[in-house]
């Protein structure tokens, strides 16, 4: 009876904890999982493993810093996810990545053109640079981690994320002013 009593705590602390460090990083999870995977189904399978995994290991988690934690599961399970299959050679990412916001209905003629055709020169910069810089701008730019998060999603040193982002901005911004969307280097605009 007593050592049911005591499950029955533990798993009380299990699950209070799962819902205070666990399940607010649930939306971050699915925006990196999409980055990682650009599979909506295995984004969805990818947060399924880290939650599972999470939950697993919530009583050993001391509190600090549960975003980090939860991105190092995700890491970890998305290497392991990979070991287990093939890679997929002939997949194209970039083919399945969706618009992150539509234009605005009751926007101007102009501003509706003008947004579709940087919308697609953006997508387009963006496709032309390697994976790993594609990957970075995602993180960071499109979901809104920090460098630092972005780095131990990756498991590569912040440096190396802060260097990578830097070179895809700028060739992001050479493609744009080349198409006469952003201004070019010297112009005052």
């Amino acid at each position: 009876m007593e050592q049911q009593e005591a499950g029955a705590g533990t798993e009380a602390r299990r699950q209070a904890a799962f819902a205070r460090w666990v399940l607010p990083e649930t939306e971050v999870l699915l925006r990196v999982a999409m980055t990682l995977t650009a599979q909506p189904a295995d984004a969805e399978d990818l947060v399924q493993e880290t939650l599972l995994r999470a939950y697993r290991a919530v009583d050993r988690f001391d509190g600090r810093h549960p975003r980090a934690w939860l991105l190092t599961i995700m890491r970890r399970a998305e290497i392991n996810r990979h070991r287990r299959r093939r890679p997929h050679l002939l997949d194209d990412p970039d083919r399945d990545l969706e618009r992150l916001a539509a234009p605005d209905p009751g926007g101007s003629p102009e501003s509706l053109v003008i947004g579709d055709a940087l919308d697609e020169s953006v997508d387009a910069a963006l496709a032309a640079l390697p994976d790993k810089h594609q990957q970075v701008v995602r993180l960071v730019d499109v979901n809104g981690l920090s460098c630092a998060e972005a780095a131990e999603v990756l498991g590569i040193p912040q440096g190396t994320v802060l260097s990578r982002l830097h070179r895809a901005r700028r060739k992001i911004k050479a493609r744009l002013a080349a198409a006469g969307l952003a201004p070019r280097r010297g112009d005052q605009r």
